[in-house]
């Protein structure tokens, strides 16, 4: 029988200009605002004068890179010294992430390894994070609608998520306006972490009938525009489709699950100084090869494989294309994109049993439809490095 759970952001707005809205939105959740931006906090300026027109007071703390348990830590604190009533997230995956495990350590106190999974003690949080609006400023992980935040704890090497349905941000305010300042890699990274948000979640073991849906329109919008957004930054059609996309992969992921492409991208993270997204790009086609494979051989009644072949036919726009059309189509794509392979990151071969080690103990990797050997992850590896 038929048995699911959707749960996502309090509210969710979409739409070019829609930014101009956060100052009423902010100022019905508090009147002090910690404001989380990335590096270059004159991004936020158009931001910050609509909050400061709203009457609503503001803090600001930036993120440099990654966001580690330092970075939340330390967010955490000045929130609170600074007596903030709400966090606002202005930024990619990495800001947004950091901006909700601020706004879940101020109002639950504590440090986050009381909280974080796998390093941590795995304490759950028991409070409602305070209120948060997540604005995304890239679209590639959809954190404006997920239950986590991914920190990374340069002592251990190892990225790992505080996790709880009560980390749901109260607003997720999408303007696609707000990526078309990004250059091409980051568009291409972005972009193919975002499509394997929607391909993921697809073939998942948890995968149910809304996220299906929504996985379907993503990896169709993603065919369409992915290359066109990458050749011309100031289309707004595709700027609009690949913010929908990434929405799309947030709402999936955080309502089914990810695969073997995310097992490995998140303690690959930990390990080396890599993009997310372009981490993805470099193990997608693989993963999506070696999936294909072993259903065909140990599981060939497999759902999963009907759902690759439907991926196949959405993006190549063929309906007699097989699953490994989808695996040359997405091998070419990241080829057009110019994603680089893993190991311009630094791995080696001697890096392979402990990464393997890590990934297959990875909340992600517990999704993938079908589960993959040792020797099976190596050969992924093998192929991606």
């Amino acid at each position: 029988m038929l048995q699911f759970e959707f749960a996502t952001a309090s509210r969710i707005i979409f739409g070019a200009g829609s930014l101009a809205d956060v100052g009423s939105l902010a100022a019905n959740l508090g009147r002090r605002a910690l404001v989380v931006t990335g590096g270059d906090s004159l991004r936020a300026s158009a931001l910050l004068d609509y909050l400061t027109h709203a009457g609503v007071s503001f803090a600001t703390f930036a993120v440099l890179g990654e966001p580690t348990t330092e970075t939340a830590r330390a967010g955490a604190q000045k929130a609170s010294r600074e007596r903030c009533e709400l966090v606002i997230g202005f930024g990619g995956g990495s800001v947004i992430d950091a901006a909700k495990a601020i706004a879940a350590l101020l109002t639950n106190g504590g440090d986050p390894l009381d909280y974080l999974e796998v390093i941590g003690r795995g304490q759950p949080l028991t409070k409602a994070s305070a209120p948060t609006i997540a604005i995304p400023t890239t679209a590639g992980t959809g954190a404006e609608v997920t239950r986590n935040a991914v920190l990374q704890s340069p002592e251990h090497r190892v990225k790992v998520s505080l996790r709880s349905p009560t980390m749901l941000p109260t607003v997720a305010l999408v303007d696609p306006e707000l990526t078309h300042s990004l250059p091409p890699a980051l568009t291409a990274s972005t972009g193919l972490d975002a499509l394997t948000q929607v391909i993921e979640p697809y073939v998942s073991n948890l995968a149910n009938p809304l996220t299906d849906a929504i996985c379907i329109d993503g990896i169709s919008r993603a065919a369409r525009s992915l290359r066109r957004v990458f050749a011309n930054g100031d289309d707004p059609a595709a700027r609009e489709d690949m913010a929908l996309v990434s929405l799309y992969g947030g709402l999936a992921l955080a309502n089914a699950r990810l695969g073997a492409v995310h097992g490995f991208a998140g303690p690959f993270g930990g390990m080396f100084d890599a993009p997310h997204g372009a981490v993805c790009a470099a193990l997608l086609p693989h993963v999506m090869q070696m999936n294909v494979r072993v259903l065909r051989a140990r599981q060939p009644n497999s759902d999963a494989l009907v759902r690759y072949e439907e991926i196949a036919q959405i993006v190549t726009g063929n309906p007699d294309a097989t699953p490994f059309d989808a695996v040359v189509w997405v091998q070419e794509l990241c080829r057009d994109l110019r994603a680089p392979r893993l190991g311009a990151y630094g791995l080696t071969e001697k890096d392979f049993p402990r990464l393997i080690d890590m990934a297959q103990k990875a909340s992600s990797m517990k999704g993938n439809p079908i589960k993959l050997t040792p020797a099976e992850l190596q050969e992924i590896l093998e192929q991606a490095l």
